[in-house]
């Protein structure tokens, strides 16, 4: 038997245990540089203040944002080769971003902002070019309560592009996720297009029943009660046109629709170029469980639209305009012509929730006398206010230029332009928090070309504050979105249905209202 001679192990275990810990001590350098460079840069000691304040975008300085909102990344808009952004709140830490996007961690974020509530955020700038660091001034975020944690709205190319390309969508405002509840493109093709809108949930959602309309290719109206789904075809005998502009009242399950023959025109001698424009227009409440189709108004000589309920549903607030009792051949003449006589003033009519039945028309508003007109009225969750827009004509106020915000005290019917948010150019869709403390609104203060939503704290006061534009975790996003944000609207948790559910129901045979 041969028998080999085993290392000593003993005699080695130095010369191994020294490598050992060469090794270790390798990895642990390594580790420590990864973590270095991963944990948050040092604010300078050795930075300059400078009097001017540092250029942002988007301009959050000086908003007054929810406790729950989602990171408000920027971008500095200064010359430099190096970046370094600390926030906190006085007295205390925070944390650091470096680079010229501040793109902050949502967790630091959110452990900053959970105890904020009351507090300012101070968001301190440090930009180094040459060699020397500068500081500017403190950027400011005020912190109230929270805010609705989603939103809905309509993504739509300009219609002059293509109309038939857009979606209903909702986004977290607690973060950055965007999530699609229905697209054209899923059931329309070359010879069978469609266009969708006019979404709206009960009550900001609380029970989980929405609807939305749909138009051309497999038109009807999609109701939701969670993913019990169908679609309903709301043009009868009786009515001009199929439900348009929704309001579901906020117990009942009835919904306030107005019946809109509209057209679009193109203008090339006018400053609006795009015109959406009624020829004719009235009022209906919709029974879901009935089935049933009830008419509010439909005199021939008011063009009644855009219905919004009290919060405590004993009232319907719309507008509408006065129009000549002209034959229809002559209408269309009419309209195109005298564009910028048609002037919408808000009304009222009460109702009674136990026989459904509606008083008589009652002037809330009268924009007419003031070369104006209204649209879109909106009434805050307390009663106190009616939030609308106003431009110099027509309803359809999202294409006008010169359209602005305006509220009126329901206790005094005081009228005011809301000068403390609205821009040089358009404000136009608008909504209120279900607490309304927050309206969200869509503007073309951006580029004059596409609507993008802005959110503005309201407060105790009846004012609101300084508007920010909804967060993204680009902060570059929204410049390169050819898409406008149409009829942003609150809602307190998202819309569950399963998407196979509401295309199966879309593809179907609508039911037809009675």
């Amino acid at each position: 038997m041969e028998f080999k001679t085993l290392p000593i192990l003993s005699n080695n275990y130095e010369a191994e245990s020294t490598k050992f810990d060469f090794l270790l001590a390798l990895v642990l350098l390594c580790l420590s540089a990864v973590f270095a460079a991963c944990s948050s840069p040092s604010v300078p000691t050795d930075a300059v203040m400078t009097k001017n304040g540092a250029h942002i975008y988007p301009d959050y300085n000086g908003v007054t944002i929810p406790k729950n909102i989602a990171p408000m990344n920027f971008q500095i808009k200064e010359e430099g080769d190096e970046y370094i952004t600390h926030i906190h709140l006085k007295g205390q830490d925070g944390f650091t971003v470096a680079g010229q996007t501040a793109q902050m961690d949502e967790d630091e974020w959110k452990s900053l902002t959970a105890q904020a509530e009351g507090k300012t955020i101070n968001i301190d700038t440090y930009v180094k070019k040459g060699g020397k660091w500068t500081q500017y001034p403190a950027i400011t975020m005020n912190v109230a309560e929270e805010i609705d944690p989603y939103i809905t709205y309509r993504l739509i190319e300009p219609s002059y592009v293509n109309f038939e390309v857009m979606s209903i969508n909702q986004r977290c405002l607690e973060n950055f996720v965007e999530k699609e509840i229905y697209n054209t493109c899923t059931l329309q093709n070359d010879s069978n297009g469609q266009c969708i809108n006019c979404h709206h949930a009960q009550n900001y959602n609380k029970d989980g029943k929405w609807q939305m309309h749909m138009r051309v290719g497999h038109g009807g109206t999609i109701i939701a009660d969670g993913d019990n789904v169908k679609k309903v075809n709301l043009k009868t005998d009786k009515t001009i046109s199929a439900g348009v502009y929704p309001a579901w009242h906020p117990t009942l399950d009835v919904i306030a629709y107005s019946n809109n023959t509209t057209g679009q025109v193109f203008r090339t001698a006018d400053r609006n170029k795009i015109e959406v424009q009624d020829v004719a227009s009235d009022l209906i409440l919709y029974d879901n469980e009935k089935n049933t189709i009830q008419i509010i108004a439909n005199d021939s000589t008011e063009w009644e639209s855009f219905p919004a309920w009290a919060p405590d549903g004993k009232a319907l607030y719309y507008v509408s305009a006065t129009i000549p009792a002209i034959s229809k051949d002559s209408i269309n003449l009419y309209t195109y012509g005298n564009f910028k006589g048609i002037k919408y003033n808000i009304y009222r009519r009460s109702f009674n929730p136990q026989t459904r039945a509606f008083g008589d028309a009652e002037l809330i508003y009268n924009a007419a006398e003031q070369n104006a007109s209204a649209t879109l009225p909106r009434i805050s969750p307390d009663g106190k206010y009616l939030l609308f827009t106003q431009g110099e004509y027509g309803t359809f106020h999202i294409w006008h230029h010169d359209a602005d915000l305006y509220l009126m005290d329901l206790s005094s019917n005081e009228v005011r332009p809301m000068s403390e948010i609205n821009s040089k150019d358009t404000e136009s869709y608008h909504s209120w928090s279900s607490n309304g403390r927050w309206i969200v609104f869509s503007s073309r203060r951006d580029d004059g070309s596409f609507t993008r939503p802005y959110i503005a704290y309201f407060g105790k006061d009846g004012k609101a504050r300084k508007p920010f534009l909804l967060p993204q975790e680009d902060p570059f996003y929204n410049t390169t979105l050819f898409k406008s944000y149409n009829f942003p609207e609150f809602i307190v948790k998202p819309v569950e249905t399963k998407r196979n559910t509401i295309v199966n129901a879309a593809k179907g045979d609508a039911i037809q209202a009675e």
